[in-house]
């Protein structure tokens, strides 16, 4: 029986993937991989490999999580090298702690191999830092789907007034309860804000406002998932801190529109 790789790719330049991460795909005889993770990484799979898709978009899944758990086990007791290919980390929002525990209840031996998460990829990539001695201390990573409940209050009293830096996943359609419960809780409707739009990609494409402007500018950007939020006022440095040409990425963008 051979051991499941549970691989980050990181969080989409195809040159952020780790070198254990990239030496794991191209021994692979199986590869898994998740929508979000650069396509060119599959290149450098062997020939002959087995690539599974498992793509998952808001409310649709290409693959039930329990099915892709039923292929990690076949195919490594089938004494396959697997790889599950996902995006940024696997322990970050990725299911792969669950994948994991099923790997363990299963009997068959796993490793995790980290990957750049990107909560901090994406701000890097658009000039903010996510900590800074000035402006930042702390920073959290929050999942933007989040619901009402007692419980779920006490976290937004925390995140809002315990918190230097947030970095929020995939929140993008909840980004005005989000905008909401944050200035309920104590958060200044004046901190800066900004959304990362495919973070580190050549599709990059930053927009920055305040936490009470900032969902009516993304509605009226059009700004969609995949996008990482950040709120707090490490924001301020993108002017100055700067250097990933999105003007490159718009580029693209338009002569694809224009085909």
């Amino acid at each position: 029986m051979e051991k499941v790789q549970l691989v980050g790719a990181g969080p989409g330049d195809p040159d952020l993937i780790t070198v254990k991460g990239l030496r794991a795909i191209q021994e692979a005889e199986v590869i898994l991989y998740d929508r979000l993770i650069s396509p060119e990484l599959l290149d450098d799979a062997k020939p002959g490999a087995e690539l599974i898709f498992c793509g998952k978009l808001p409310d649709h899944h290409h693959l039930q999580q329990e099915t892709i758990n039923y292929l990690l086990v076949k195919h490594a007791k089938a004494g396959k090298r697997v790889v599950r290919l996902k995006g940024g980390d696997p322990f970050v929002f990725g299911r792969g702690g669950e994948e994991a525990a099923f790997l363990a209840e299963h009997g068959v031996p796993f490793e995790i191999i980290p990957g750049i998460t990107s909560g901090i990829a994406a701000p890097a990539y658009a000039g903010i830092p996510v900590t800074h001695r000035d402006h930042s201390a702390s920073f959290a990573i929050v999942t933007g789907h989040r619901r009402e409940g007692e419980k779920e209050d006490q976290k937004w009293e925390a995140l809002a007034n315990g918190i230097d830096t947030l970095a929020i996943y995939m929140g993008v359609k909840n980004l005005p309860y989000i905008q909401q419960r944050l200035i309920e809780n104590g958060k200044s409707p004046q901190t800066p804000a900004a959304l990362v739009h495919w973070g580190t990609t050549k599709a990059q494409r930053t927009v920055t406002g305040t936490l009470a402007t900032i969902a009516d500018i993304a509605q009226a950007e059009g700004v969609t998932n995949p996008s990482m939020i950040v709120i707090g006022e490490v924001v301020r440095l993108r002017e100055k801190l700067s250097w990933f040409n999105e003007w490159e990425a718009e580029a693209v963008l338009a002569a694809g529109a224009g085909q």
